[in-house]
């Protein structure tokens, strides 16, 4: 299990990246359009730079719901590796059985 700190920490920046989401999508477009002149593209990076840093998408981890590791994720079920397994031998996640053969 991880550090609840730690977890707690990884909330506020996906809280933060919700709440600066449509402002920062803005300010890239900006940045993007080559049609923008110098002082609007200037101006735009100046403000991208203010915002804060864990509102970037790039600095939320992924991390497993039930335990909060962040290693070995499998994004379609949203769990690590070991509660994956956990969960699919004990049968409580719906369409997935252990390959034999």
């Amino acid at each position: 299990m991880a550090k609840t700190s730690v977890i707690e920490r990884n909330k506020k920046r996906e809280n933060l990246v919700a709440k600066h989401a449509e402002k920062r999508a803005k300010l890239k477009a900006i940045l993007a359009n080559p049609a923008s002149n110098d002082e609007e593209f200037f101006d735009a990076q100046r403000r991208l730079a203010k915002l804060p840093r864990n509102s970037s998408k790039v600095r939320v981890r992924n991390r497993c719901a039930i335990t909060g590791r962040p290693r070995a994720y499998i994004g379609k079920f949203g769990l690590s590796r070991l509660s994956f397994r956990e969960l699919a031998t004990s049968g409580r996640i719906p369409g997935v059985t252990k390959a034999s053969w």
